[in-house]
């Protein structure tokens, strides 16, 4: 099996930096094992899957680890005061949680949808091009002039129904999440700011349910190719989150969404050939 670690470390590092970046991480994941022909079972396993997820959770956890802290224990002086809404870290927290129940009902609703039809290579296609034109109407016709700590529960809902659309490959739960903050006047860091973290129940989450669905299979896969698509998924994703952060405090969605558009027609011209 260990012949595979290559694909396996490619894949990672796929995983990692596609989560983070809005470009779609399940339509890469998707499209490159096609394109490339590569079939092997366990590069299309659960158990790799799990293993790619759980290295996005380590990176988003890492990278957030003093301010999930913060959140944390802002969470139990509000519980303890019974004020969930008195500070607005305690508040940050009930709006993750908040944020992240239509990606769970979408997600529970739509598992086999998500599981075939919407894994299709046109389909794929025209979401990532579909979303790049949402990303640009929000860049381009926005003031981006609000802070994380104004938001509202409302602006919380349409950025949580947002994100209950990356279900779809090749819409991007950052790419589409963000965009949402943009069109709600955020700005740019601050819109990846929450998209990453109200990621994080939704990442855990698939992980969690991916490993109820392994529960009484013999994992007889190589532990090595797994763990290296792991840490590089880790890695990847830590590195991914850090360089958007950083280039959108001065610099536009363009790019990605120009990529965006390259990827998906050359998707369709793929498909149709």
């Amino acid at each position: 099996m260990t012949m595979f670690i290559w694909e396996a470390i490619l894949l990672g590092i796929v995983q990692g930096l596609t989560e983070f970046l809005p470009i779609s991480s399940s339509a890469h994941l998707i499209l490159i094992p096609k394109m490339l022909g590569w079939e092997a079972p366990l590069l299309n396993s659960l158990t790799f899957n799990v293993a790619l997820h759980l290295g996005t959770l380590l990176a988003v956890g890492i990278y957030f680890r003093k301010e999930l802290a913060e959140l944390a224990r802002a969470a139990v002086r509000a519980g303890w005061k019974r004020d969930p809404w008195g500070e607005p870290k305690a508040r940050l927290v009930w709006f993750i949680v908040l944020g992240t129940v239509p990606a769970v009902i979408a997600g529970l609703t739509m598992e086999d949808k998500v599981a075939g039809t919407f894994r299709s290579p046109a389909v794929i296609a025209v979401c990532l091009i579909g979303v790049s034109l949402i990303m640009g109407i929000a860049e381009r016709w926005t003031v981006k002039c609000r802070e994380m700590e104004s938001m509202k529960l409302g602006d919380v809902l349409l950025i949580g129904l947002a994100q209950a659309l990356a279900l779809m490959p090749g819409v991007s739960r950052s790419g589409i999440t963000i965009a949402a903050g943009l069109a709600l006047r955020f700005k740019r860091e601050e819109a990846a700011r929450f998209s990453f973290l109200l990621g994080i129940p939704v990442i855990f989450g698939a992980a969690v349910f991916e490993l109820k669905k392994l529960a009484g299979l013999g994992l007889d896969q190589s532990a090595i190719t797994l763990l290296a698509g792991m840490l590089t998924a880790a890695l990847a994703g830590y590195a991914g989150i850090k360089f958007l952060l950083a280039y959108l405090r001065y610099r536009t969605l363009y790019v990605f969404i120009i990529y965006r558009l390259i990827l998906g027609a050359a998707v369709l011209i793929w498909v149709a050939g």
